[in-house]
Parts: C-alpha cells; sequence; structure tokens
C-alpha cells in the first residue's frame, strides 16, 4: 500500500492531501503538480511584461513603452501554445494592450 502525503503551500497555509494508493494515480498526481508550478510561472512572467508596459505608459515613456510592447506580447503568445491561457484570451489581451498603447501614441501626439 503506498500511502505519501504531499505538502501543498497554498496562500500561506500548508495543507497536507493524500494522495491516491495506485502508482498511476502517484504519478499523475506528480506530473499534475509539475505543469501547474509551470503554467503559474509562465502566467506570472505574462502578469510582468504586462505590468512594466503599463508602468512605462503611465510614466510617459512612450520609448520604453514601444520595447515592452512586442516583448509582453511574446510572452503571451508563448503562454497561450504552451496552453496556460486560452488562446481567445490572449487574443483579448494582446488586444486590449495594442488599444493602449494606439490611445498613448496618439494623446502624446497631441501635447
Amino acid at each position: 500500500m503506498i500511502l505519501e502525503f504531499i505538502s501543498l503551500k497554498i496562500r500561506g497555509s500548508v495543507r497536507r492531501k493524500v494522495v491516491a494508493n495506485i502508482k498511476s494515480a502517484v504519478k499523475r498526481h506528480k506530473q499534475n503538480l509539475k505543469r501547474r508550478t509551470r503554467n503559474r510561472i509562465r502566467k506570472s512572467r505574462v502578469k510582468t511584461h504586462v505590468k512594466a508596459f503599463k508602468l512605462a505608459l503611465l510614466e510617459k515613456d512612450i520609448d520604453r513603452a514601444r520595447e515592452l510592447l512586442p516583448k509582453a506580447m511574446r510572452e503571451i503568445h508563448k503562454a497561450a501554445s504552451k496552453g496556460a491561457l486560452h488562446k481567445n484570451n490572449a487574443s483579448r489581451k494582446i488586444s486590449r494592450l495594442s488599444r493602449l498603447a494606439d490611445k498613448y501614441e496618439v494623446e502624446s501626439g497631441k501635447k
């Protein structure tokens, strides 16, 4: 009988989970944990790049924003292609970033 205890740190607290007794279920659980970690890292990278782009726009640093926009888009595409984001979600994020970029470039041209 294989009884395995896995500690998962979720929002500061530690939960103890009992994993199934079947070998294939134990393996599947381990794979899911790895994939979940990878997906969280990918999503975090997307958020970081988007935040940096928006911050550059807020600071009216248009040149920096022009550099950061393709990087943010690349991270979003990568996350979608790896399955961390749904393709429609990625498309929506890219569309919103593009609209923001257009809006700020037009405003900076007026002033």
